[in-house]
């Protein structure tokens, strides 16, 4: 009965989603799982729908928690202290009232956890894109080699790789190589949020950096980029509508504030998580669970992460690259 069900949940998936493609062609997986080589791009989107639609949710909180068990480069106690100060519902966010006249991060241990190689190479990136969508973005020489030592780091670590033995035993991918494409593709590949203006975004500028659109804060959902914009004058913080239930790192929080005056009335993502946590973590879900809150567990916590992916361009055999993703608050 569960494999029929299973069975009848996969085509029924295939037919609302008929262009859910995110992953490089499959090929022999590590677990024995195969894909005929060459098939046509149909039929390699219908095969990893068909290995997307054999994740369970029970699979998922497992993975999840062994991301978060595997991932050493978080903040441990005392690292960063924050003062949060006033609490506000989150239905009254969009007033942009200023109630905390104190900065948000009262300290972080910059000399420990900034000299790890992932967050020193995401610094490195940090300064790589324009914030307000409809100017082209330009990769420098410079630049890319960024964005290679940044992956190259994220891959060293037990976080990523936890998350790549998963995947090559669900079938996903033919090898380890072809998912660090892919990762690379769906979160660095550009597109435009202009109407084709420009191209002037990517999942990773919009998730880890953050964007000005239309007047406002759009993603910008790491730690390290608000601490950064605080820490240069740019951010102000008003208030918080939401304190996660984990008493360690990471912890997941969701807080108003102004960037340059433009302002991000929710904005949640997880603090003193490391960059290979968050990146491998939301790679999960837009994966397993595209479109969609995904179901996850965090040190024994129930969690959601929301994905959407962007459908106006595609890369390769019609995938698609990372809108957002961001841990959900109440």
């Amino acid at each position: 009965m569960m494999a029929a069900a299973m069975a009848a949940a996969a085509l029924g998936l295939l037919c609302l989603l008929p262009g859910l493609a995110h992953g490089a062609s499959l090929g022999e997986g590590a677990a024995g799982a195969s894909a005929p080589v060459g098939l046509p791009s149909a039929g390699r989107e219908r095969a990893e729908v068909l290995a997307v639609a054999s994740i369970s949710d029970d699979e998922l909180k497992e993975v999840s928690e062994q991301l978060y068990a595997a991932d050493g480069n978080r903040a441990a106690s005392g690292q960063i202290v924050l003062d949060l100060q006033y609490e506000i519902a989150a239905s009254k966010a969009s007033a942009g009232k200023d109630y905390a006249s104190n900065r948000l991060f009262k300290y972080v241990a910059e000399a420990t956890l900034f000299a790890k190689p992932t967050f020193a190479r995401l610094l490195a990136l940090l300064d790589n894109y324009e914030e307000k969508t409809g100017y082209s973005e330009t990769l420098l020489s410079k630049e890319e080699q960024e964005v290679e030592a940044f992956l190259e780091a994220v891959f060293q670590t037990s976080v990523m790789a936890t998350l790549t033995s998963f995947f090559l035993d669900k079938g996903l991918y033919s090898s380890a190589k072809a998912f660090q494409a892919d990762l690379k593709e769906m979160w660095f590949g550009l597109y435009s949020r202009s109407s084709g203006a420009a191209l002037d975004s990517s999942g990773f500028e919009h998730v880890f950096h953050g964007e000005i659109k239309n007047g406002k804060v759009s993603g910008c959902h790491s730690w390290v980029q608000l601490y950064e914009l605080e820490k240069a004058g740019e951010l102000n913080y008003l208030s918080y509508s939401y304190d996660g239930p984990w008493t360690a790192f990471p912890d997941v929080l969701a807080l108003q504030y102004r960037w340059n005056g433009y302002l991000k009335s929710i904005g949640s993502l997880f603090v003193g998580s490391s960059p290979e946590f968050d990146l491998a973590l939301y790679t999960l879900c837009y994966k397993a669970r595209p479109d969609q809150k995904c179901e996850v567990s965090l040190g024994g916590e129930a969690a959601q992460i929301q994905t959407y992916s962007w459908t106006s361009s595609f890369y390769g055999d019609n995938q698609r690259f990372v809108a957002s993703s961001y841990p959900v608050s109440p």
